[in-house]
């Protein structure tokens, strides 16, 4: 899947995919979900400044979309940092990966535990 964001989002070779951003990374995060493929798996986080923020977000059955509330005190850095030790353990079994598109931070990249 090849989609139209400045992204350059290219998740074929990854186990899993991760979206994260605020409020204001909306718009793209929804595009991307729109385009994920049935059978893909992974995770989106949202952090929004209140409860009346949160909206809908349509995505297919593997991947979970988890809204994040800052007068909450939910932080999206601390969630994305645990979700990832989570899904990358080092592992004698083999490799494991994430492709990731965190807004503000970069273009999408391909993470790795190896």
């Amino acid at each position: 899947m090849t989609t139209t964001l400045a992204a350059g989002w290219h998740p074929q070779t990854a186990d899993r995919i991760l979206l994260a951003g605020d409020e204001s990374a909306l718009d793209s995060i929804r595009e991307i979900v729109a385009e994920l493929a049935p059978k893909t798996r992974g995770q989106v986080f949202v952090e929004v400044a209140s409860a009346g923020d949160i909206q809908p977000i349509a995505a297919p059955g593997r991947v979970t979309v988890t809204w994040l509330v800052r007068d909450r005190g939910q932080s999206l850095r601390r969630t994305v940092d645990a979700w990832l030790s989570e899904m990358l353990p080092v592992s004698a079994f083999g490799e494991s990966t994430v492709y990731a598109w965190i807004a503000t931070d970069g273009p999408a990249r391909l993470l790795s535990s190896n």
